[in-house]
């Protein structure tokens, strides 16, 4: 039984993203090692490399490393709103110090402490 195939030409609207630009690719690809596989002119290595690249594991993979980005972002805007936090309590305690000096005058603590200016 002989298989009559022939790709269809289409248009297809160029990528937005850089993932859409590589997932054109991939269909590609796969195309590519459809038509060869079928008349029996691809090679293993280009077959088994072009079927990796679309794999549920590989897409995984790219999700996970998007996620863990995403993840180290929060940390990083969390850290700097802290910082903001910090600085902010930092002027409330040292104007309530100004405001009325004498509650928190002659303390240990207020010794201890250092204001941010």
């Amino acid at each position: 039984m002989e298989i009559d195939y022939e790709p269809e030409e289409y248009y297809s609207p160029p990528p937005m993203s850089a993932d859409e630009a590589e997932d054109e690719l991939v269909c590609l690809a796969v195309n590519l090692a459809k038509e060869r596989l079928l008349d029996k002119s691809a090679s293993n290595q280009l077959v088994s490399e072009i079927i990796r690249l679309g794999t549920a594991k590989e897409r995984l993979q790219k999700e996970k490393l998007r996620k863990e980005n995403e993840l180290l972002t929060a940390k990083t805007d969390a850290i700097n709103f802290n910082k903001a936090n910090e600085k902010f309590y930092s002027r409330v305690l040292r104007a309530m110090h100004d405001y009325a000096p004498h509650i928190y005058s002659n303390t240990e603590e207020d010794e201890d402490y250092e204001y941010d200016e």
